[in-house]
């Protein structure tokens, strides 16, 4: 028998770690290869792990709720040294999705292995070669891939026993490898940058924590003991008799900034302070887009797709670009050039349990209405549902936001990082409004468009969202503008 270990892999678009979001497996299960033994969450979305091996699961290293670093290990192998993998997996028929790497392992001497070749995919229901790590469905390395990112390596990383090599040993001594490999301390990641801000080894602090996890208040504690400056009986004393009213710190609760949350902060800065940003409003009666969505409902051809009000906003800010291709830019600084796409990736901004993504529909420009509906909601339900590849996650030139769905008029929405434009649209609203040299109640809804204003002017800006409304508040407008 021989040992294995899975580090976690590369799983691209620039993510260098991810947290542990739940084990499908337990120590003692054996496991078939490709079978799903982990769910892991990047900044972006929920990635389902594959087992590249095929044997009995002997180790866990990581517990659920930790962030683990690219090239950490996450589950350690009893496998048969002397007979080869059988059905090696392959890399998958379709094009493999951005951010997708092969699992690594470093050899005995604690050299990469990813500094080697990388290893030509099997072919369709061939094993892969003794002695070359499977390529795992689901994020097999791209065919044209040469290499692979650097890894960030995690502080203290050495200090915590941390071992990525492939150690083959007898079946006498697997019993002992675990030991050999020191227990990584338990605590969340605002606590470990506090204790390394210190200047503390997580593993000389005790965890008073559920099942011994390590908490602020015991790296604080240990400190106190290492400087000489622990709290005095008097003031334990103090600090125990004081009313809770006045202790503000036992009433708040800290959430550790990561995952989707950190990867939107990250990209607002960058939106916000990156680009000079304006926004421009339209309050239009959308009644005959509203009467248009409902026939087109009833349509046979339409029983599937169901267009909504999004589904043809999103429709007409596609025509709208081709009279306005500026909108559908974005700026280069290092070409110090404006790059104008002749293609719409739309992105179509979605709330979800894990927060703000914008799933991405390729070439949307090229759709037609069902399409581009159907497009829209299986985009909603996979987002909704964790399950978006990351790849689907980047790429949008333009952007749509739909606040109306919350109950709001209108907004500022902030750009998406690499965009020059984004469309909110607000609630459609009953009310009173001109009509026909008359006063009657209409369906009226408020557009927002937020502009990169080193792409696009106040007088394009305009007039993008002019023709956008145009069409809504008259759909037959469409055989004038194309």
């Amino acid at each position: 028998m021989a040992v294995k270990q899975f580090a976690l892999p590369d799983l691209g678009e620039g993510l260098t770690e991810s947290e542990l979001v739940a084990w499908k497996v337990a120590v003692g299960d054996t496991v078939h290869l490709n079978q799903i033994i982990a769910e892991v969450e990047t900044a972006k979305a929920l990635v389902e792990l594959p087992a590249p091996y095929e044997g009995r699961v002997s180790k866990l290293f990581v517990e659920p709720g930790v962030t683990v670093a690219v090239g950490e290990p996450l589950v350690a192998f009893e496998v048969d040294a002397d007979v080869p993998l059988e059905g090696a997996p392959t890399v998958p028929a379709e094009p493999a999705q951005a951010g997708d790497a092969p699992a690594q392992d470093a050899d005995a001497s604690g050299q990469d292995a990813s500094a080697q070749a990388p290893a030509e995919p099997a072919e369709p229901g061939q094993a892969a070669p003794e002695g070359r790590e499977p390529t795992l469905v689901g994020y097999g390395a791209r065919p044209e891939s040469q290499a692979r990112p650097a890894r960030r390596a995690r502080p203290g990383l050495a200090q915590e026993g941390r071992q990525r090599a492939d150690v083959a040993v007898a079946t006498s001594a697997a019993a002992a490898a675990p030991t050999a490999l020191a227990e990584r301390p338990r605590a969340t990641p605002p606590v470990r940058k506090f204790a390394r801000e210190l200047g503390i080894d997580l593993a000389s602090v005790s965890g008073s924590g559920d099942r011994g996890l390590i908490t602020r208040t015991d790296v604080e504690a240990y400190a106190g003991k290492r400087d000489g400056t622990a709290p005095t009986a008097t003031s334990a004393t103090a600090t125990a008799t004081r009313p809770s009213g006045t202790d503000a710190a036992s009433r708040e609760k800290r959430i550790p900034i990561r995952g989707v949350r950190k990867a939107t902060a990250d990209a607002m800065v960058r939106s916000a302070f990156g680009a000079p940003q304006a926004t421009v409003f339209l309050t239009v009666d959308v009644t005959p887009t509203t009467e248009l969505v409902a026939r087109l409902r009833a349509r046979p051809e339409f029983a599937d797709a169901r267009p909504g009000l999004t589904a043809v906003v999103a429709k007409a800010l596609l025509l709208a670009v081709r009279r306005t291709p500026e909108v559908n830019s974005r700026w280069d600084e290092a070409s110090n050039e404006i790059v104008q796409a002749e293609y719409v990736h739309l992105g179509m901004a979605a709330a979800t349990p894990r927060g703000l993504l914008v799933p991405v529909i390729r070439d949307a420009d090229g759709m037609t209405l069902g399409d581009l509906a159907d497009a829209i909601r299986q985009l909603a339900e996979t987002a909704r549902a964790g399950r978006t590849a990351p790849a689907d996650l980047s790429g949008s030139t333009i952007t749509i936001t739909n606040v109306g769905v919350f109950g709001v008029d209108a907004g500022t929405p902030i750009l998406t990082p690499g965009e020059a434009a984004i469309l909110a649209v607000g609630a459609v609203r009953r009310q009173p409004w001109e009509h026909d040299g008359d006063i009657a109640l209409r369906e009226v809804l408020t557009l927002a468009l937020t502009f990169d204003h080193r792409i696009v002017d106040g007088e394009q800006a305009s007039r993008f969202l002019a023709d956008v409304g145009r069409i809504l508040s008259d759909p037959a407008s469409v055989l004038a503008l194309v």
